[in-house]
């Protein structure tokens, strides 16, 4: 069974037929040849998929508002149609949409450390083009995906590929942090039953598994944020805020959700040995922490000093480019470098 929630499927024929249709239209309103087979059913043949976009933008300033579906096919015959708007964002994102489809990533993992003694504690999972060369900006992917009606399908195929980079790679008892949108998650009993199997399928120790919620501050609807939180932690899985800031970090809201573990926006880790304000943050947020047993973890380490500070006020665990960048393959943290040796006691 698939969900309609998941993404239209949809091929990009570089030739074929266009088609536009409106059942309560008297008629089309270009100047261009359109053969009009039916009532409300035009077509017309293109050559190029990059010239049907240009026709597509001069029709959809005309029709947009005018309930017209659109479809295309490498045959005389129109398949499903959509409406204009989503079909525009379709074709104009088709290499994103396709990368999104045919599951074009796949994740690169960044190291996590438990302050404690520096050793490695997990690694989050990064997207990444299936290349792995070219750097995608998950914002910027997640944003095109809603405009077509990926999200979902993209949020999924993300988790799973986080899930299936551990093996042969992430030895067990060492974490995964994996990020996922709450609104491409409608109903959680059914929209996440697909990761449940691919966990089970692969062996994974569910309790490895840290499902990170990002974008914190731009939650609307707590409610179901709790409730998807409710069905990782009751399948034995561990979730995570990420991003907190001043603005959602409040008592009310933590004990609310109840999370593992709540990540620090990198813009209070930024200098956060000198900055008076960013320590006052961080205390705040590790006060509140402590009184709720939840652990804390600084993104977005790139000093040593900010690494220090963050141990001394007693912060669990660490990420950043000084302890480790994201890699195709499963690194130590800190690399060859004598950092650990040196500071470890």
């Amino acid at each position: 069974m698939e969900c309609a929630n998941c993404g239209v499927t949809m091929e990009y024929h570089e030739k074929g037929y266009f088609f536009l249709y409106n059942d309560h239209h008297k008629g089309f309103p270009l100047k261009r040849d359109f053969h009009q087979s039916e009532k409300g059913l035009y077509s017309f043949t293109y050559e190029n998929i990059d010239e049907l976009y240009v026709e597509l933008v001069e029709i959809e300033e005309i029709i947009a508002d005018e309930g017209w579906e659109f479809s295309i096919n490498c045959d005389p015959y129109p398949e499903s149609f959509i409406p204009s708007g989503k079909f525009l964002n379709l074709i104009k994102y088709r290499q994103m949409v396709e990368m999104i489809q045919n599951g074009g990533f796949t994740s690169h993992l960044q190291p996590i450390i438990d302050l404690k003694d520096f050793s490695l504690f997990g690694y989050e999972s990064l997207l990444r083009p299936g290349n792995g060369r070219e750097r995608i900006n998950p914002g910027e992917l997640f944003e095109v995906a809603s405009l077509t009606g990926f999200h979902s399908m993209l949020d999924q195929k993300a988790r799973k590929s986080a899930i299936e980079c551990r093996e042969n790679q992430v030895q067990p008892g060492i974490k995964s942090f994996i990020n996922f949108l709450p609104s491409t998650i409608y109903n959680p009993e059914f929209c996440l039953r697909h990761t449940f199997t691919i966990v089970n399928e692969l062996g994974v120790n569910p309790s490895d598994l840290v499902f990170e919620v990002v974008e914190t501050e731009k939650i609307e609807d707590v409610e179901h944020l709790r409730s998807v939180l409710e069905v990782y932690k009751r399948e034995g899985m561990k979730v995570a805020l990420d991003d907190v800031g001043s603005g959602f970090a409040t008592v009310e809201m933590l004990t609310l959700l109840q999370p593992d573990y709540v990540k620090i926006d990198r813009s209070f880790i930024d200098h956060c040995d000198l900055n008076p304000d960013n320590q006052k943050f961080l205390r705040k947020v590790m006060k509140i922490a402590g009184e709720l047993d939840i652990l804390v973890l600084a993104e977005g380490i790139e000093r040593k000093e900010e690494l220090l500070f963050c141990k001394d006020i007693g912060i669990h665990y660490a990420q950043g480019y000084f302890i480790g960048k994201p890699s195709q393959e499963a690194i130590e943290p800190f690399g060859n470098s004598q950092f650990v040796q040196g500071n470890a006691t």
